[in-house]
């Protein structure tokens, strides 16, 4: 792979840090007599993904003042991500339940989280303007500004200051009905924060939700949608969509497409059929999209990245992706043996 031989600059991310608790070996939880716990976030996620790809990450959240957050903190330093600016406040860090599925079992998500630390944040809490100093990217999902209209105005701020800083902004606009709680209308305030960012991280079913249209997902009609969103939002320079097809909660199918200088780039397909877990497998998608940016001169290339990263976060317990840039690399040049190395 041809790679950029710039400085990399820093990346930063916003969102809320969960607690995840989950029954161990595929049990329901009226079978459970312990939980696992784990700490993620979406926008979390992409951060630890990039910092064990070797990436200098900063992480802006509200944490609670009490040992579940200081554990929270703690394992992001663990990860590698910068916790300078995260503030400990005095309110509950937001937890969630996770059954995981097994072959024609869907897996199941009940969250606790409306009134957490994250839900608290306020604008004027966060300095963005020192934070986003040195950086060069700035990432941010469609979840952070669905939980609060502090989150909401604090994300927009920081989109705000990096776009006047000329920072690159990378939207994952997704969509979930029931975290829009607070009484904003989601497609106003999506739209909006998608208006102020540079790369689009997302398929037709976040565009459909963005501009109230009805794009099927062939092929023929991503190029549609992609080329209605480009008019709509002239911000926006790239799209990235990442495509699954379940055979069952085991077995998976992906694949990566986008829509970049005019033209239609798709990757192999990866097949996983021995799935671990599904959780965070978008956030290593954007992960491997914001690596691939900042390392490669070709999109292919930054969509194969993506693609090989989301396919290996099926193969480990946890909500981030702990691989290496050198392990992507081995799936992205055929290396799918799953041989153990000595």
């Amino acid at each position: 792979m041809q790679q950029k031989t710039e400085e990399k600059k820093k990346v930063v991310t916003f969102g809320e840090v969960l607690m995840r608790l989950s029954p161990s070996e595929n049990r329901k939880l009226q079978q459970a007599t312990h939980l696992d716990f784990f700490f993620g976030g979406t926008e979390m996620n992409v951060g630890a993904s990039l910092a064990y790809f070797g990436m200098k990450v900063q992480h802006i959240t509200n944490v609670s003042n009490d040992i579940v957050g200081e554990a929270a903190i703690s394992t992001l330093r663990k990860f590698g991500i910068d916790v300078s600016e995260v503030k400990k406040v005095e309110h509950p860090l937001g937890i969630y339940f996770l059954e995981v599925g097994s072959a024609m079992r869907s897996s199941q998500i009940a969250y606790n989280r409306l009134h957490s630390s994250f839900a608290n944040i306020s604008p004027e809490s966060v300095d963005w303007e020192g934070i986003l100093e040195d950086a060069g990217y700035l990432h941010w999902a469609g979840i952070s500004p669905a939980i609060s209209e502090g989150a909401y105005q604090a994300l927009k701020r920081g989109l705000e200051i990096a776009r006047e800083k000329g920072i690159i902004v990378t939207a994952d606009p997704a969509y979930r009905s029931n975290l829009w709680k607070y009484g904003r209308n989601s497609q106003d305030v999506l739209a909006e924060l998608v208006s102020l960012s540079t790369i689009f991280i997302g398929g037709v079913n976040e565009i459909n939700e963005l501009l109230g249209t009805e794009y099927e997902i062939d092929e023929e009609s991503f190029i549609a949608a992609s080329k209605a969103l480009m008019k709509a939002f002239p911000s926006i320079e790239k799209i990235f969509d990442k495509v699954r097809n379940s055979v069952s909660s085991s077995w998976q199918k992906i694949y990566g497409r986008g829509w970049t200088d005019k033209k239609y780039i798709t990757s192999e397909e990866l097949e996983i059929r021995d799935v671990v877990d599904r959780i965070g497998t978008g956030d290593a998608y954007a992960a491997g999209i914001l690596y691939g940016l900042q390392h490669f001169e070709d999109d292919q290339q930054v969509l194969d990245f993506a693609n090989a990263a989301c396919a290996l976060k099926h193969t480990h317990v946890g909500d981030a992706n702990l691989v290496s840039a050198e392990e992507v690399l081995e799936v992205v040049n055929g290396n799918v043996s799953g041989r153990i190395k000595r």
